[in-house]
């Protein structure tokens, strides 16, 4: 039996704050291994058009996707929650292997288990070519600084 993660479910506004702070703190990590622990071992996700389960799966997919976004930076925002549930959008910005850099806008659906797992992920997301210049996350690959503007400060 695993440790719980906390916050757990129900979630307040604090709670849930922390939560979608810790998910971008490790999505920021790009291991997905790490990224893996923080879902039930049969998570069930959806990911743009892509559907799969289970940690494995998870570690397979953000393995990939990781390797095609280069140099990948991530904030997410609390959207709305209830109970054990949790709305996000998030954008993050990456370029491909030719150098083109994207902004890649996004919402997920969060539903948690009473450990504090998420036990199921739906993401929609549209990408966004942008140039260098516009580029508005500039930190240090790894966690966002504390300082650093959210999405509602950048206008995103």
């Amino acid at each position: 039996m695993e440790a719980p993660r906390p916050p757990l479910p129900p979630f307040d506004e604090h709670t849930a704050a922390q939560k979608v702070r810790a998910a971008e703190d490790a999505w920021n990590t790009r291991d997905p291994h790490r990224v893996s622990l923080a879902y039930t071992p049969d998570s069930v996700w959806r990911n743009r058009a892509e559907f799969f389960s289970g940690r494995e799966a998870i570690v397979e997919f953000l393995t990939r996707k990781w390797n095609k976004e280069l140099d990948y930076r991530l904030i997410k925002e609390l959207w709305a929650f209830r109970d054990n549930r949790i709305a996000v959008r998030f954008a993050y910005e990456w370029h491909d292997d030719t150098g083109q850099w994207y902004r890649s806008y996004g919402n997920e659906n969060w539903e948690f288990d009473e450990q504090g797992f998420m036990r199921r992920r739906i993401a929609s997301i549209n990408d966004l070519p942008i140039g260098e210049k516009d580029r508005k996350y500039h930190w240090t690959p790894g966690r966002r600084p504390d300082g650093h503007p959210s999405l509602s400060d950048l206008g995103l």
